[in-house]
């Protein structure tokens, strides 16, 4: 199997509160560095892998990229949780930056359209994003069990089977590796919510599990209305292209352009397809300037990227080669189950089982719905935890020099379901409990542990002097982008944002 994470994490200062300062030049170009950018704000780091077909390669060079971070970030620090503290005032938090470029201009409007739709705090929420895809020898295998063609078409076909299997159960992910149980007080800024006060400063709820995926967090109510169907690439295609072109009353208020500055791209239920939150999506590698739906259409699904990871705080870099191992495991028997076609109906309970799950997950006894039919969350989970047992064994067997890695990740898993206290949702809670701190104290102690670990990194032959150059390079990419743009700032916008007809998808 082919992986690879994105690692978002906000740069905070010693004391915890978001850093004020600008993406430090030493760390290269937002814009053009392949492996350290930024996300939604100029103090919100993205780290990002290469490609790896091994688990702990993948863990390695993350962590490498960490240590070059912590190198050249001096005092501050990266956050260790997904929720942030000390939240400022939403206008205060920095939109990030990538130069005078057209295309770095877009990136800014963008996020600025972020901020003006759903606030700013809501968007320094951070996780991990990881890329799966199943390699060319495996496809000729598995296409020949399915009696047949190993083609593109069936390959995509294949990913929008493992997306409509992974959308119903990833429940048990937010369930297994959630660890976003409370926050601070500071988050809510006047939201509704239905916390309860753990102390002074923190709101919890007791069997939560990842608040980060609930209703405080990637939620929105111009998306809550669309169904967007994995039945087929076509279906996807269309009721995306449909979520991309239709106007929303709310933001056709707000306006492109106030006091001639862009407020937003467009005033669509979302201005890019990279606006659509879901758990998991279809991806294809893009090329210069080309839409990704454009991408997908044209060339079918490449890879998915799952999205509903939140950060561990009791792990360096947020997650482990345990945990990857069972991801790969868990979407391989979402590929291999059988999948029947979703439906709207479907989408409502696959929606209402994640809420339950974020609020209530370690409850003891909690149904959700399955088939439309009450069951018990644990009864559910012990079956799907079987079944990937069965795919692990098979992992095993295939990379024998690992002993039983697999299996042990997914029987770690089991011992987890048994007692849910040793869910990392649960460790967080009862670490702020026994040293009787707020959420941002525990997540400020953790990040400085973390920033320790990294004091003595030791590089491997020339990969400090590869750093660099990468730094380098991407400042001087960034200028001839730069140097090369041709049209007007407008122009540009109105290029970047065209769909293509229905018709081409």
């Amino acid at each position: 199997m082919i992986r690879g994470i994105e690692k978002e994490s906000l740069r905070v200062e010693a004391n915890g509160t978001l850093s004020s300062t600008p993406h430090p030049k030493a760390l290269g170009s937002a814009l053009t560095h392949p492996k350290i950018t930024t996300d939604f704000s100029e103090a919100q780091l993205e780290l990002i892998t290469g490609t790896h077909s091994s688990a702990k390669s993948c863990i390695d060079e993350l962590t490498e990229t960490h240590c070059y971070v912590y190198k050249h970030i001096e005092d501050e620090m990266l956050w260790s949780t997904s929720m942030p503290c000390v939240a400022p005032h939403d206008d205060a938090i920095p939109l990030g930056q990538y130069g005078t470029s057209n295309i770095g201009k877009v990136k800014t409007i963008y996020r600025r359209g972020l901020g003006v739709r759903y606030g700013r705090l809501m968007q320094t929420i951070s996780g991990i994003h990881y890329n799966f895809s199943i390699p060319e020898d495996a496809w000729e295998v598995f296409a020949k069990l399915r009696n047949q063609q190993n083609t593109q078409a069936f390959r995509t076909q294949s990913y929008f089977e493992l997306i409509r299997n992974f959308r119903r159960h990833s429940w048990l992910l937010i369930l297994m590796f959630g660890a976003s149980p409370a926050l601070c007080k500071s988050f809510i800024q006047g939201q509704k919510h239905n916390l309860q006060e753990l102390d002074e400063g923190t709101l919890y709820l007791p069997w939560a599990t990842s608040l980060r995926m609930g209703n405080l967090g990637y939620q929105s109510d111009a998306q809550s209305q669309l169904h967007i169907s994995y039945n087929s690439l076509g279906e996807y295609a269309h009721s995306m292209h449909h979520a991309l072109s239709t106007p929303y009353a709310p933001y056709i208020s707000k306006g492109i352009k106030k006091q001639g500055e862009y407020q937003q791209l467009n005033t669509s239920l979302i201005q890019i397809e990279n606006e659509f939150y879901g758990t998991i999506r279809p991806k294809r590698t893009t090329k210069s300037g080309q839409r990704p739906l454009t991408a997908l259409t044209q060339e079918g699904v490449e890879y998915i990227e799952v999205r509903c990871l939140d950060l561990n705080p009791f792990l360096p870099v947020g997650i482990d080669v345990e945990q990857i191992k069972f991801l790969d495991t868990f979407l391989l028997h979402c590929l291999f189950s059988p999948s029947p076609e979703d439906n709207p109906e479907e989408s409502i309970e696959v929606q209402n089982n994640q809420l339950a799950v974020v609020a209530n997950g370690r409850q003891p006894d909690l149904r959700i719905k399955h088939k439309g039919k009450e069951i018990l969350l644990h009864s559910w989970a012990e079956n799907l935890l079987r079944e990937c047992t069965d795919i692990a064994g098979l992992l095993d067997s295939a990379t024998d020099s690992e002993g039983n890695s697999y299996t042990n990740a997914v029987m770690n898993q089991q011992t987890k379901l048994n007692d849910l206290s040793l869910t990392p949702s649960a460790k967080v809670l009862a670490n702020m409990q026994a040293a009787q701190i707020p959420f941002a104290q525990f997540a400020l102690n953790q990040s400085k542990l973390h920033k320790e670990s990294f004091s003595e990194c030791r590089w491997a032959g020339t990969n400090l002097e590869q750093m660099d150059n990468l730094v380098k390079e991407s400042h001087m990419k960034r200028k001839e982008i730069e140097a090369n743009d041709k049209l007007d700032l407008d122009t540009f916008v109105q290029n970047y944002i065209k769909l293509p007809q229905l018709s081409e998808l």
